[in-house]
């Protein structure tokens, strides 16, 4: 699928690395971006976002370049999406919907395909209209005053009626996944959850440490499911770890809320491994937007860990800094080569003897699912 990316500088942030990420989601969509359009603006244009000189531009891209999609950098409105499809005579996506197709092309648990799903219904209903403008009410048409309201209306109950079926298939499963947590709390396990921008390597030090066979790939998005292992660590004894799915700018709101079930394991963490692209020139940027989803779904308290990876790539060398206060405050490490690991857990093993003495009485007599490390 042959796709023109159009993004537009508003004078903040990082433009190019954010035009950057758009390529990578588009690819990892599926679609092959072509051609790239950018401009400049103050605000967004009200009708067609971009205003009308630059639809223009981008509308003989398409035609020139035989493109099948246009594919846009930012959130559109229903109406500034409808609007574009008509001037560009052919399909249009915001970052939102790109997103969202991308969590339902990797979606493999049945919580995942559920969690999605609701994502994309409610991101649908604010767009219902569209399927049906060749039905809109014309002042003394007959025939034409009532179907296209009938219609739609009969549509928006069938949406409303299926999120609510979706919504109380995940509260089921939150409440399973709730009872899973207490059987653990019993148990005094100490808990990590592994968090950070999607592609800084989070799977692969998940595998890395657990030695489990979690997806990991150089993409975005690879992993949506929540996954947990325990690991041993000498006397500190068994530790569960959790990988998460991957933060990016802008996250679309209907993903945060329903992926809202996964996300209660890094809410409910002792400890957080805030997994960060040592590499990447805006890693600073990441971490500043991670820290706002993790706001965002209450999981700011917890303390964390940063976990400088990729140091291979940055040409760092493994180890780890203290704050004033003399705690691990961050690990350099590579998952994908083992340089730094043993720091990491000696790191992971200090704060649970340090923070979480509670824990210890029952953590040595757990078994572990893994080879001792």
């Amino acid at each position: 699928m042959r796709a023109a990316l159009v993004g537009v500088d508003f004078g903040k942030g990082d433009f190019a690395a954010s035009l950057d990420e758009l390529s990578l989601l588009s690819k990892s969509a599926g679609a092959d971006p072509v051609v790239t359009i950018t401009g400049k603006r103050s605000s967004p244009d009200a009708a067609l976002f971009v205003g009308s000189g630059k639809a223009d531009e981008v509308a003989h891209a398409v035609e020139d370049g035989q493109l099948d999609i246009v594919i846009f950098n930012h959130a559109l409105s229903p109406a500034q999406q409808r609007n574009l499809e008509r001037h560009l005579k052919t399909r249009v996506v915001d970052r939102t919907s790109l997103i969202l197709d991308i969590f339902a092309q990797r979606a493999k648990s049945h919580e995942g395909k559920v969690q999605v799903e609701l994502a994309q219904l409610q991101h649908l209903a604010t767009r219902l209209v569209r399927g049906w403008t060749h039905l809109e009410r014309q002042k003394g048409g007959i025939g034409l005053r009532g179907p296209g309201e009938t219609q739609l209306e009969t549509d928006r109950r069938l949406l409303g009626d299926r999120v609510k079926a979706l919504r109380t298939r995940l509260d089921k499963l939150q409440r399973q996944r709730e009872t899973q947590r207490r059987a653990r709390d019993r148990n005094n396990t100490f808990s990590v959850s592994l968090v950070g921008y999607t592609n800084a390597g989070k799977s692969t030090l998940f595998n890395a440490l657990t030695k489990a066979q979690a997806y990991a790939a150089n993409q975005l998005f690879a992993t949506l499911d929540t996954t947990s292992r325990r690991i041993y660590l000498g006397e500190v004894g068994s530790v569960i770890v959790s990988d998460t799915v991957g933060f990016i700018r802008e996250l679309p709101h209907q993903l945060v809320a329903a992926f809202r079930a996964t996300l209660e394991e890094t809410i409910h963490a002792d400890l957080l491994l805030h997994v960060v692209d040592a590499s990447s020139p805006v890693r600073m940027e990441q971490i500043e937007q991670v820290n706002e989803v993790l706001a965002d779904i209450g999981a700011d308290h917890i303390p964390q860990i940063l976990v400088w990876n990729k140091i291979d790539a940055a040409n760092l060398a493994p180890g780890f800094e203290r704050d004033e206060y003399d705690k691990i405050q961050r690990v350099f490490i590579s998952a994908q080569t083992g340089a730094g690991l043993d720091l990491l857990r000696d790191a992971i093993a200090e704060y649970a003897k340090v923070n979480a003495p509670t824990h210890l009485a029952g953590l040595s007599t757990l078994p572990s699912d893994n080879a001792r490390a």
